[in-house]
């Protein structure tokens, strides 16, 4: 692990996708909310389809008619809502196996989720979570405004706005290492996480940012994909296994081969170059130290 600590620094801010949530749902009419949008065809009747794989990870993108659930490997899949879509959490706050509608599937919110395969996509039949989780889930919306766009938007974004600066002093950064074209979290990696994981809830009002990266070897494109794995595996690990709050991570993303930390020239250049790193940002509005 590679720690480096600082209470002056400052990060290049990349929180271009931080924008106001998007609704599953038409509003009744009369309203005029700009954040919902109903798109799509009618899908089939459920007893037309045969029955998918089950999917279990975290909401890390909605639309109107559709989520995508990154899962613990770091793949995505988008999965299509239908009015046919059981949504349940379990018991707590919002408990009994109650059925919900499409308005409680939030950012930030790890589900379970029974499909069906429609041509050219799975549609959820069940979509089941804990109550206490659609709880901390309504803390990303209201707490920090989260909101999705496509991925090759965000890409684009992220590097269009490197000028949003000095928002926030660096408390620390955990870096983590992975093999050639790998995204598995290695013990060590694990490790250091869980242990990032504690420094961060010991200093107040800190928030995690988490950038992957990769070296130089492959196209731009599979480096790109890569980087974006890496940053979902270590934020999936932070948040399930860390216990670090959703409501208190910035949107994780991949940088693919930018900002080199050594010489891709070199093996061991390139070996810390594949990395992820964890930062431990302070807004400066409310930084005391």
């Amino acid at each position: 692990m590679r720690v480096i600590s600082g209470t002056t620094g400052s990060l290049v801010l990349l929180t271009a996708l931080a924008m106001p949530v998007a609704g599953l749902s038409a509003q009744p009419n009369g309203s005029t909310d700009p954040n919902i949008v109903v798109t799509g065809e009618r899908l089939p009747d459920a007893s037309q389809l045969p029955k998918g794989p089950e999917v279990k990870g975290i909401i890390t993108a909605r639309t109107a008619d559709k989520i995508k659930v990154t899962t613990a490997d770091g793949s995505a899949q988008t999965i299509a809502i239908a009015e046919y879509t059981k949504i349940k959490a379990g018991s707590g706050l919002f408990g009994g196996g109650k059925n919900l509608g499409p308005s409680a599937l939030l950012n930030g919110l790890p589900v379970t989720v029974k499909t069906l395969q429609a041509p050219g996509v799975l549609v959820a039949s069940e979509v089941t979570f804990k109550g206490g989780d659609l709880k901390t889930a309504n803390m990303i919306r209201t707490g920090t405004n989260q909101r999705f766009e496509a991925a090759e938007a965000a890409t684009e974004a992220l590097r269009g706005r490197m000028g949003d600066i000095d928002k926030y002093n660096i408390k620390g950064t955990t870096n983590v290492y992975f093999d050639t074209g790998k995204w598995d979290l290695s013990e060590r990696a694990k490790a250091d996480l869980c242990a990032a994981s504690t420094q961060a809830e010991a200093t107040e009002n800190a928030l995690m940012l988490v950038v992957g990266y990769t070296d130089t070897v492959g196209s731009d494109d599979y480096n790109q994909t890569l980087s974006e794995k890496r940053a979902s595996k270590v934020m999936n690990y932070l948040q399930q296994v860390c216990h670090w709050k959703p409501y208190r991570m910035l949107t994780p993303t991949g940088m693919a081969k930018a900002d080199p930390a050594a010489d891709n020239s070199t093996p061991e250049g390139r070996a810390q170059n594949r990395r992820v790193s964890v930062n431990i940002l302070v807004s400066k509005a409310v930084d005391v130290n």
